[in-house]
């Protein structure tokens, strides 16, 4: 399936919030005809409105893609609607936090092809990662469509098992809030040594924004990065030996916080 196939057969988003519509606009630009997009949303944006895609009006009978972007607790209500195009051809891709294929194959249909997603919401400017699993009926076909979709806002990896999608959650999902924490608490760090706050915050945006980019574009790894930067009895390793205390550091605060996310996730996941 490619966008052709998308753009002949349409595609319907389930719900267009941020992530939905950080998506939608992706689609868009890489050009899928707005015609062939079928919005469901109770409250659409001043975007979704504007985008000339259909807005909660009847939908097709056999889309090529259906893409659930709603909250989980909303789901009862949405899939009702979407029950008759199961074990069909349609293509169920879902970014939906908390739901297992199995309950998407007893609402849909065991038949459906349906592909699980995890994206984060550094997709919303085209910076995200989204990680994907299948069932069997979605096939490779399936994933590379979902791929396709999922890559127009950031990076796609794929899962060998569902069970995956806690951890991952757990890292990517849950992760930019942990990175936001950083730097608030670098930044505030920078105010307590005598920096007024507005150029504390300043200095803590662009150094993560920075770092990251580095990270992301360098060929050595981020360990390889700190050691070039880590002058032996300079500041750099004046700080890290702080930050990097197996006992205390950030090493075991790590392991908690992403352990405690995927914990919940899997909590969430079994009701």
């Amino acid at each position: 399936m490619d966008m052709k196939d998308v753009a002949a057969h349409g595609l319907v988003l389930l719900g267009c919030g941020k992530m939905g519509s950080a998506m939608l606009q992706g689609w868009l630009a890489d050009g899928l005809p707005a015609t062939s997009v079928w919005v469901q949303d109770p409250f659409p944006n001043d975007f979704v409105k504007g985008a000339g895609v259909h807005v909660n009006t009847h939908l097709p009978k056999s889309p090529a893609i259906v893409l659930i972007a709603v909250k989980p607790q909303m789901m009862a209500d949405a899939l009702p609607t979407l029950a008759a195009m199961g074990n069909g051809k349609t293509l169920f891709v879902s970014v939906a936090a908390g739901i297992s294929i199995a309950t998407y194959e007893d609402m849909l249909g065991a038949q459906t092809p349906i592909v699980r997603a995890m994206p984060n919401t550094p997709a919303a400017v085209g910076k995200g990662i989204s990680a994907i699993i299948g069932n069997t009926h979605a096939g490779a076909a399936g994933l590379d469509a979902a791929e396709g979709l999922l890559r127009a806002v950031g990076q796609v990896v794929r899962l060998e098992r569902e069970t995956q999608i806690d951890a991952v959650t757990g890292v990517s999902g849950s992760g930019p809030a942990y990175v936001f924490h950083l730097i608030e608490t670098l930044a505030a760090a920078g105010e307590a040594q005598g920096l007024p706050a507005e150029l504390s915050m300043a200095l803590a945006k662009a150094t993560v924004a920075g770092a990251g980019a580095l990270a992301e574009a360098a060929n050595e790894t981020p360990e390889q990065l700190r050691i070039n930067v880590t002058s032996p009895n300079g500041t750099t390793q004046a700080g890290l030996e702080e930050l990097m205390d197996p006992a205390d550091g950030l090493p075991p605060l790590m392991l908690r916080t992403v352990g405690a996310a995927t914990l919940r996730s899997q909590e969430l996941s079994n009701g």
